[in-house]
C-alpha cells in the first residue's frame, strides 16, 4: 500500500485535522500524482459536515487536484514521470454504460467512483485531495498546460468545467444574453466563461458591494435580485440562466425572465429547493435544468481552452492548517473567489 498523510474530517461534527492513511499501490495503468494545489468547494463542507447525508468517516476532501507525476505504470502512454496532472470529482467510472461510452462519464449509470467518500471498484473508500498524493488511472486524469499558473488550475477541475458544460450544452454564443446568479467560486468562472464564449453576460447578486468586482470581471450589468424593478426590466429575455448559488434561494423569479425556449439550470447544489411554481415554465415553454461538472473528454477540451484563452479562478492560497477557517470565511461568503490549499504546507511527517 502506498502511505498517505492528510486532513481529514473525523465525524460531522469535528473540525477538519491530521490524519495518516493507505492508498492502492500504483497498477500497470495507473499514476502516482504529488498533490501540488487542491481547491477547496463548496461541496467539501457539505459533505464533511454531513449536510447532504451521504458522508463516510473518516473523510479526506478534495477533488479540484493538481500535482506532479511520480510514478508512471508499465502500461501508461498518456503521461510521463513530471508532468502536471489534474484530478476532478471523479476517479473512475463504469465505462462500459451508454453514458460512459458516449464521453459523459458524470453521468455513469453503474458506478461513478467519486474522488473522495465513496466506494471504488475494489470496495475501498476514496481519499480526497487535501493530502499528499492520489493514485488514478491515466484515464482519468487530466493535462494541465504549462500556459495555466496550476494553483489558480485546480478550481477549474470542478467550479471552470461546471460552468463551462452548460455554456457548451445550451450551445451560447454571440447573440446570446446569459445570467448568472451568485458570484462566488462557481459564478466568477460562469462569468467569466460566458462572456469568453461572446454573450452578453447579467450577473445577479443580492448585494450591490459586488457590483464593481461583477463589472471588473466582465460582466455587461449587474442587477440586484432585490430590486423588483430591475428585475422586471429583464423580463423575458434570456436564454440561458445559469444558479450557482448553494444557499437555499427561490429560483421562480429567475425562471419569469427567461425568453421563449429559455433555460433556468441549476448547478449549485442547496440543501433545500424552493417550491416550483410551473405557471412560469409552462407559459412560455420555458426548461428548469440542472448539470453536473462534465465528463473527461469535455474537462480537457476546457482545461485547454483556458489555457489558450488566459482563463483561470480567482484564488486565495493556504496552507492546510486554516481549512477550518476557510470553511467558515465560505459560509460568509468571505473569499475572492476559491480557497487553494498549497499541500507544500503540509507536514512530511
Amino acid at each position: 500500500m502506498t502511505k498517505s498523510r492528510g486532513y481529514a474530517a473525523l465525524q460531522a461534527n469535528q473540525p477538519l485535522q491530521p490524519f495518516s492513511f493507505e492508498r492502492r499501490n500504483p497498477g500497470p495503468n495507473d499514476l502516482l500524482i504529488e498533490i501540488q494545489y487542491c481547491g477547496v468547494c463548496h461541496s467539501d463542507l457539505h459533505m464533511a459536515r454531513n449536510e447532504w447525508g451521504v458522508g463516510v468517516y473518516p473523510m479526506v476532501p478534495g477533488h479540484e487536484i493538481v500535482g506532479r507525476v511520480t510514478q508512471v505504470g508499465s502500461s501508461v502512454r498518456k503521461f510521463k514521470v513530471g508532468d502536471v496532472a489534474g484530478v476532478g470529482c471523479f476517479l473512475d467510472s463504469c465505462r462500459t454504460c451508454e453514458n460512459c461510452r458516449a464521453g459523459e462519464e458524470q453521468y455513469c449509470n453503474r458506478q461513478l467512483v467519486l474522488t473522495y467518500a465513496s466506494a471504488d471498484k475494489d470496495g475501498r473508500i476514496t481519499y480526497g485531495g487535501y493530502s499528499n498524493n492520489l493514485v488514478v488511472d491515466e484515464n482519468y486524469a487530466l493535462r494541465i498546460s504549462p500556459k495555466l499558473d496550476p494553483a489558480a488550475a485546480a478550481p477549474l477541475l470542478c467550479a471552470g468545467i461546471t460552468t463551462y458544460s452548460p455554456l457548451k450544452h445550451w450551445k451560447i454564443g454571440k447573440g446570446h444574453k446569459v445570467g448568472v446568479i451568485g458570484l462566488g467560486g462557481l459564478g466568477h468562472m460562469a462569468l467569466k466563461l460566458g462572456c469568453s464564449f461572446g454573450a452578453r453576460v447579467v450577473q445577479f447578486t443580492t448585494s450591490l458591494n459586488k457590483k464593481a468586482d461583477a463589472l471588473k470581471l466582465g460582466a455587461d450589468e449587474v442587477v440586484l435580485s432585490t430590486d423588483a424593478d430591475a428585475m422586471q426590466a429583464h423580463a423575458n429575455s434570456f436564454d440561458l440562466i445559469i444558479d450557482t448559488v448553494s444557499a437555499p434561494h427561490d429560483f421562480n423569479t429567475y425562471i419569469s425572465l427567461l425568453k421563449l425556449n429559455g433555460t433556468l439550470v441549476l448547478v449549485g447544489l442547496p440543501d433545500k429547493i424552493s417550491e416550483l411554481q410551473p405557471f412560469n415554465l409552462v407559459l412560455k415553454r420555458r426548461s428548469l435544468a440542472g448539470s453536473a461538472i462534465g465528463g473527461i473528454r469535455e474537462t480537457q477540451e476546457m482545461l485547454d481552452y483556458c489555457a489558450e484563452h488566459g482563463i483561470a479562478s480567482d484564488i486565495e492560497l493556504i496552507p492546510i492548517q486554516k481549512i477550518n477557517e476557510a470553511y467558515e470565511r465560505m459560509l460568509k461568503s468571505d473569499v475572492k473567489y476559491r480557497f487553494v490549499i498549497d499541500l507544500a504546507s503540509l507536514p512530511k511527517e
